[in-house]
């Protein structure tokens, strides 16, 4: 039985690795598509109180592995309550039903766009990071040993999570490819989404437009050091969601936006990292922009039209994404399969296509659980060249 079960890991790792190659795997791999809160939920667990203990995670993720018909793991665990509760964190907190939020904040005055331009990490160190940290702002010894807990907490979190994905991969023959795994931002998103604000950020590139370009080139740097997680082998992969983008002129994009996040895109493939983006919301007036990105890239598409995506960006880049989550509470089983039929008959043509929701499942409320389960055999038997 455990035979078959690594033969099985084996041929998933296959799947995802002749798409990478560029190359018409036997049949399209099927992404699960479940936030650390939603798997929780759905093995039975209170946010607010078992949200603290990585037991509950690991064990949801147990579940979802048993219950769910994918090839990847498939749950995404990125936000942790009792770190950010040891860290006093401002940027996310725990709302009244137990679930974690990135309130609108601003870390930063405008004032201060010189002293990050001049140094981006020492300004980050001693002035944000205890602004957006309560425990870092207190006094001497207290902060120091907030931080000690805050990186004994992260690390043997990390560790716990990554051992165990790997043995859970195993136990139930899912691919188990990727390696290290890391999450960055482009410049414009991190200044926007830990300094400035969304709405201050809008205010800036009309104020000081000069500063808020010098300070995308400044922080970039940091960003390629978060995100660069290759190996020789290429077996790094790292995630960058685009936040700002969609909400802005194309002009805008074009000066602030787009330099240096092409930078930061051409830079973590030099390293060997695999790079996946998340085009949040619709990317359709920017399909021109992207096509400009190395080849390789793993682009998970949130709206647009299908087609248009294929034709433009197909040949070049790993399309995923663009299944509407919604339709998993509101469609019938028919509906839900023809919509696959659809988008599958649109974009696995050639290869480079991963099966996937359009977005994360955040709370297991979002989709009818049976129907989602119901979509995934449906398509590991419908997807095969």
């Amino acid at each position: 039985m455990e035979n078959n079960l690594h033969k099985m890991t084996e041929e998933r790792n296959q799947l995802y690795m002749d798409v990478r190659a560029g190359k018409i795997p036997k049949r399209v791999p099927i992404n699960l598509n479940m936030d650390g809160a939603a798997a929780l939920e759905y093995a039975g667990y209170d946010l607010k109180t078992q949200q603290y203990d990585i037991k509950y995670l690991i064990d949801a993720m147990e579940k979802a592995a048993q219950d769910f018909e994918s090839d990847n793991l498939g749950v995404t665990a990125v936000r942790f309550a009792h770190f950010y509760k040891i860290l006093g964190a401002k940027h996310f907190v725990m709302g009244t039903d137990g679930f974690l939020q990135h309130p609108e904040i601003a870390a930063m005055e405008p004032k201060e766009y010189d002293v990050l331009i001049a140094e981006p990490y020492q300004f980050l160190w001693d002035s944000v990071i205890p602004r957006l940290y309560t425990e870092l702002d207190k006094p001497w010894p207290l902060s120091s040993a907030a931080l000690a807990k805050g990186f004994h907490t992260f690390y043997s979190t990390m560790g716990q999570i990554g051992a165990s994905k790997n043995e859970l991969c195993l136990k139930y023959g899912k691919s188990n490819l990727g390696g290290a795994f890391a999450q960055t931002d482009a410049p414009f998103d991190f200044i926007a989404d830990l300094l400035r604000s969304f709405t201050g950020m809008m205010m800036d590139i009309r104020r000081v437009p000069d500063k808020v370009e010098a300070a995308c080139e400044a922080i970039l740097p940091l960003m390629i050091k978060t995100g660069a997680k290759g190996t020789p082998k290429k077996a790094g992969g790292c995630m960058i969601p685009l936040h700002m983008a969609p909400y802005m002129k194309e002009k805008d994009f074009e000066r602030f936006y787009w330099p240096t996040f092409k930078k930061l895109v051409e830079e973590l493939v030099k390293t060997n990292t695999n790079v996946s983006i998340f085009l949040e919301h619709d990317f359709t007036r920017f399909l021109d922009y992207i096509r400009e990105l190395p080849a390789g890239c793993q682009l998970m598409a949130e709206f647009g039209d299908p087609k248009v995506f294929k034709e433009k960006l197909g040949d070049k880049f790993i399309l995923t994404g663009f299944y509407p989550l919604a339709m998993l509470k509101t469609g019938t089983l028919n509906e839900i399969q023809d919509k696959a039929k659809e988008i599958i008959d649109i974009l696995a043509p050639g290869g480079r296509y991963i099966f996937s929701l359009d977005k994360s499942i955040l709370r297991v409320s979002d989709v009818e659980i049976d129907k989602y389960q119901a979509l995934l055999r449906f398509v590991k038997e419908y997807a095969v060249y």
